[in-house]
């Protein structure tokens, strides 16, 4: 059984809920043991977080501290490395350059699960920096899978929401306007939604028409993998 080292996302309660998923879900496969699991809290300030989530800004602030984690989580013991958040897979590249142990990505797995379930359309709701830097677009360009966006205004609205999300706040209006912008992708002829910001699952979103998928279940069932290797 391999320990996995977990960088921790910008809100803690999706990183406490991947380490549960990931605790019940090994047990599950084997009871025999408990899972290896080591979790680096980023000490992000909150400003960089704030200006990260709401306005999109300011991401490369994050870098450096994501370097020291993974540097800490290797030094630990850490076989592979995870980061239960999308947004933070700008960087997945810089950390691969710094460890010597492998790093998985969200994205590579989402795009697995997709490919393998035959899904050809995509809608996408996740960050500013998410969208702006093409961390799917990209992805799913190489793997043909076409996709949906939200528009700008839209976007924003989700910025906010996402923002009061990572800060503990989850409300009703919240889910609405979440499932309004799932809404329209009805009228795009995706196959599915993925919410391709961890911290979304938190509103539990329900659609009667489209079939919604957590990029974070996606990736916790992958680490599970990973894990019993």
């Amino acid at each position: 059984m391999k320990t996995v080292g977990i960088i921790g996302g910008l809100g803690p309660e999706t990183t406490s809920g991947f380490y549960l998923d990931l605790i019940f879900s090994c047990q599950k496969k084997d009871k025999n043991n408990r899972p290896s699991i080591i979790i680096s809290s980023v000490p992000l300030p909150y400003q960089i977080e704030e200006e990260a989530i709401e306005k999109g800004i300011g991401f490369e602030r994050i870098l450096p501290f994501l370097i020291e984690e993974a540097k800490k989580l290797e030094k630990s013991g850490a076989d592979f490395i995870v980061m239960p958040c999308n947004s933070l897979h700008i960087f997945i590249k810089d950390i691969r350059k710094v460890v010597n142990i492998p790093v998985l990505s969200i994205i590579e797995e989402t795009v697995r699960f997709l490919k393998e379930n035959k899904f050809s359309k995509v809608g996408i709701v996740s960050t500013s920096a998410t969208i702006k830097n093409k961390l799917y677009e990209e992805a799913f360009g190489k793997n043909q899978i076409k996709y949906e966006t939200p528009d700008d205004f839209q976007q924003a609205k989700l910025g906010k929401l996402i923002y009061n999300l990572v800060m503990g706040m989850q409300s009703n209006k919240d889910r609405e306007e979440l499932i309004k912008i799932i809404n329209d992708f009805e009228e795009k002829d995706v196959d599915c939604v993925i919410l391709a910001c961890t911290d979304l699952q938190l509103l539990i979103p329900k659609h009667p028409n489209l079939k919604i998928f957590d990029t974070m279940k996606i990736f916790s069932e992958a680490t599970v993998r990973e894990i019993l290797k």
